[in-house]
């Protein structure tokens, strides 16, 4: 071997020795690595203060979950999708009204829904929805306070409710949200300080997610009888799975307040679909009020995302809301449900491509298409329902009585509640695509048939006899 080539075999040598050694040292980091994470993710947090059922700040718990609370403070941010989200709208506040920010009005954006809420509160204000952190103002400030007395039944879904209704019962969760219920709205704001916080979803103990409203626990006792389930406890019985969408049911859904005492009942008795709540609400004889034009006993539909979502594919496949709406992502070696809840196009590769594989802009693509078809025939029906509302007045200045009005009233109920339904719930169709479209079909429908119900009883033009031709 001459020495060129023993040199050559030399620094290969070395060359070797150095990639053998470099090598070994990120094998041992990358262990070190993988060792400080298992250690790091066998304690999921650190308790730092103690939380109990009374510890309804926040923050205080934000201290043990710093991630999770940094997220929730997130909530006050505005961004628009195409159909969903808010503008923030500079406001001058004032003494009854400290908001410095407000979102733009619905009933401005589109007349057409003063007109079918004419005679009610919503007539008189209704805005675009913003984050959770707005919940308990928006609710309090709101001018239909000035035109309807409200219960503190409202503070069920805008409020952290669930230590004010045990300390207001003495301990008993049940006592107290009755108690809280048939109380005046400004009254029972007073014993609450903080929008739907973390005591609202988490056992204070364990962590883990719970229902804490006594509406929801009734109204699912009374949806799982109706399909032959005796005795349900959504606390004892439900999945963890089914959890991380009962804790958003509880608040997102179709609600009304029962007799004298105002206790909030969600009105599943025979069902979730819009047809099966308006039967529920038929046989007890309920109204939200009357239609100031028409004289209708009008029902106005909350906000039935639960529902709604109910009967959609995501429901059938088993995606919960929180999959879409409070994703899982990876802090260190901690994985956590995303606490800045919001819509899903927002977060689209956490959101939707944890299943689907398809590029973001297809997939926003795909909702927005599905958005689109919905508000055409959401307007579709809306100039139906206008429709409706004209003929019915014009019917009673003819002189209709009220037996007369009755069948065209009652297809304006149906038209609007079904029509409502859809509107009120907040994904535009998407959270149930074929039964958001069945349903704005049905209210097609009703408005129709109510149109035909009154033909007869419309004032004729005057028919005017030709004129005789000059020969």
């Amino acid at each position: 071997m001459n020495s060129s080539s023993r040199r050559g075999s030399v620094t290969r040598f070395l060359l070797a020795t150095v990639l053998a050694a470099l090598a070994a040292v990120g094998g041992l980091a990358l262990l070190m690595n993988i060792f400080e994470r298992k250690q790091e993710a066998k304690v999921p947090f650190f308790k730092v203060v103690d939380i109990t059922d009374d510890t309804t700040d926040p923050a205080v718990w934000g201290k043990n979950f710093p991630l999770q609370y940094d997220d929730y403070k997130r909530t006050v941010d505005q961004v628009r999708t195409r159909y969903g989200g808010s503008d923030a709208l500079p406001r001058t506040p004032t003494a009854a009204d400290p908001r410095t920010v407000v979102t733009q009005s619905k009933i401005e954006e589109d007349p057409r829904l003063k007109k079918m809420w004419a005679g009610y509160a919503f007539a008189a204000d209704f805005r675009e929805e913003r984050g959770h952190a707005y919940m308990l103002d928006d609710q309090t400030f709101t001018d239909r306070q000035k035109v309807a007395k409200q219960p503190g039944a409202c503070l069920n879904c805008h409020a952290s409710m669930y230590t004010a209704y045990k300390k207001a019962g003495d301990g008993d969760l049940m006592k107290g949200f009755e108690k809280i219920c048939a109380l005046p709205y400004a009254e029972a704001a007073k014993l609450v300080e903080h929008p739907v916080a973390c005591i609202d979803c988490h056992d204070s103990q364990t962590m883990a997610l719970r229902v804490t409203r006594p509406a929801f626990m009734e109204g699912m006792r009374n949806l799982k009888a109706a399909q032959g389930v005796k005795d349900y406890d959504v606390n004892r019985d439900a999945t963890r799975q089914e959890m991380r969408s009962y804790v958003c049911g509880q608040c997102h859904v179709e609600y009304y307040f029962k007799g004298p005492e105002k206790k909030l009942t969600y009105p599943w008795h025979n069902g979730q679909k819009v047809e099966q709540i308006l039967a529920y609400y038929d046989a007890a004889g309920f109204k939200d009020w009357t239609h100031k034009d028409t004289g209708a006993p009008a029902l106005k539909a909350q906000h039935p995302e639960f529902e709604l979502w109910s009967q959609g594919i995501h429901a059938r496949s088993g995606v919960a809301c929180a999959d879409c709406h409070m994703p899982y992502k990876r802090e260190g070696a901690h994985k956590i449900s995303s606490h800045h809840v919001r819509s899903p196009l927002l977060d689209i590769n956490r959101s939707c491509q944890t299943c689907h594989k398809w590029s973001e802009q297809e997939l926003k693509d795909r909702v927005e298409t599905i958005q689109t078809r919905f508000h055409n025939l959401r307007n579709v029906a809306m100039d139906a329902l206008m429709d409706l509302i004209d003929d019915l007045k014009a019917a009673q200045a003819a002189g209709a009585t009220d037996d007369q009005l009755k069948a065209g009233r009652e297809f304006q109920r149906k038209a609007q509640f079904f029509f409502d339904f859809v509107e009120a719930e907040n994904s535009s169709g998407f959270h149930a695509p074929d039964e958001a479209a069945r349903i704005l079909g049905e209210s097609i429908d009703f408005s129709r048939k109510g149109q035909k119900a009154v033909r007869d009883l419309l004032p004729r033009p005057a028919i005017v006899a030709p004129t005789a031709s000059i020969p």
